[in-house]
């Protein structure tokens, strides 16, 4: 198996041998090889481990045995406990989404604050069967059929050529030690299930079962690669790139010659999961502003453009203007001049206020809008709320929230790239103007 494990990471050009990897190791029988083997063929490698505290005393046992195989191998190592079950409680989600989110959380952290190229876990071919039929029984497309990758960003699995059964007759072959994980054995998780009662079905009809599923993931492999490059043609017909945000196309996506599969493969990049895919498509036709979220990105229906944003944490942010400010550059960069009244010609770009200068009030405040928020319209003698006037304006609901207004006091004297308050025009009477320029309007912070 030694020379098959240096000859698959070559071939598959997993890594180059000067390179640092840093090993998952739970102590279980798989990563418990794969540290052998990264042993013998002398790589430069690191060890982690996390402990999820899950099983008692077990998980810690797990811990101190992997500590001791430290001390004998003497490299690197990192330890960490989690509270997998409070995470996954505040977090909505299953203990097995909880386990994987910390641990890969975590091991990019170490690798990126300790120099390591590529992290390596220790899944196996039955891994890679055990994929493909989970993710069939919870509706995917093709790339979920394709199972486990070889190598996926820093993330690679050296051991995928190998079964089970191969990886435990050479633990027993060359006398390597292990902890055997209770859990295991346990059906309540599906992956157990699949593994202990379904699986074995599959290979009494067929003895041949697991090497023709993994032949039919290769094939599979080899057509998501023509699937993609079709598709990536496809997404460049009906995508703008805006500064902060994806806008799809609607009117282009349904022309395309498959639109709910095209949004399908636009919207997985961004983490939204086939259910709210096939929801969105559905409403293709429904009036503007409904909302579509992932866990990080939203999206958001206009008229005619689908805008995908990524979610953005919320914070107030408030930036101010002295009277003898020049320039200023949050949350844009704003370039400030005072001119004479007499004769001045105002400039009627969305990117530019002037205003009274003697009718403002330093300093100026420049925040985002808040719901509650009116102002006099240039031209317009009573007052309107912003929200009211997004809607006569038809400003898309992802442009609303991204948008600044200009104060003077508690005065609203201008939304940031759109309206000047009529409070403060310049009239006959103005002696001075403050000239307001936004460089870069399309590029807020």
């Amino acid at each position: 198996m030694l020379n098959q494990f240096i000859e698959n990471i070559t071939t598959k050009k997993l890594f180059e041998p000067k390179q640092k990897v840093l090993l998952a190791v739970s102590g279980g029988i798989d990563s418990m090889v794969m540290l052998y083997l990264f042993e013998k063929s002398g790589f430069d490698y690191g060890i982690v481990h996390c402990n999820f505290q899950l099983r008692g005393d077990e998980s810690d046992q797990d811990e101190e045995f992997v500590k001791k195989q430290v001390l004998i191998h003497g490299v690197p190592s990192f330890f960490k406990r989690f509270d997998t079950g409070e995470y996954a409680q505040i977090n909505g989600i299953s203990i097995e989404m909880a386990a994987r989110d910390l641990r890969y959380d975590y091991f990019e952290t170490i690798r990126v604050e300790h120099h390591f190229d590529f992290i390596a876990t220790a899944h196996h071919s039955d891994d890679l069967i055990e994929t493909f039929f989970l993710n069939l029984s919870r509706k995917t497309g093709i790339k979920g059929l394709t199972g486990i990758k070889d190598k996926s960003g820093k993330i690679i699995r050296p051991l995928l050529f190998a079964s089970r059964w191969e990886i435990e007759k050479f633990a027993s072959g060359n006398y390597i030690e292990f902890r055997e994980d209770s859990t295991n054995s346990e059906v309540v998780y599906q992956r157990n299930f699949l593994r202990h009662r379904i699986l074995p079905l599959f290979s009494e009809l067929n003895p041949s079962f697991k090497k023709n599923i993994l032949a039919s993931i290769e094939n599979l492999k080899d057509a998501e690669a023509v699937y993609s490059r079709f598709f990536e043609t496809e997404k460049q017909k009906v995508i703008e790139n805006a500064t902060d945000s994806k806008i799809i196309d609607i009117e282009k996506l349904r022309k395309s010659e498959h639109p709910k599969l095209l949004l399908l493969e636009i919207l997985t990049e961004f983490n939204f999961n086939p259910a709210v895919v096939e929801e969105a498509f559905q409403s293709l036709e429904s009036e503007p502003g409904k909302q579509f979220f992932s866990k990080t990105h939203r999206m958001v229906k206009d008229r005619e453009k689908l805008f995908v944003s990524l979610i953005q944490e919320k914070e107030i942010k408030i930036y101010y203007i002295e009277h003898d400010d020049l320039k200023l550059i949050e949350p844009f960069v704003i370039k400030i001049e005072k001119l004479a009244g007499k004769d001045f010609k105002i400039r009627k770009e969305q990117n530019i206020a002037c205003l009274d200068f003697e009718k403002l009030e330093f300093p100026l405040l420049i925040r985002k809008w808040q719901q509650g928020d009116y102002f006099q319209p240039l031209g317009m003698i009573g007052f309107k709320k912003v929200s009211d006037f997004f809607i006569d304006e038809k400003i898309p609901l992802h442009q609303k929230e991204n948008t600044w207004v200009l104060c003077s006091g508690n005065k609203i004297a201008w939304i940031m790239g759109f309206r000047i308050d009529n409070r403060f025009k310049i009239g006959n009477k103005t002696k001075k103007v403050m000239k307001i320029e936004i460089k870069n309007l399309n590029s807020p912070k």
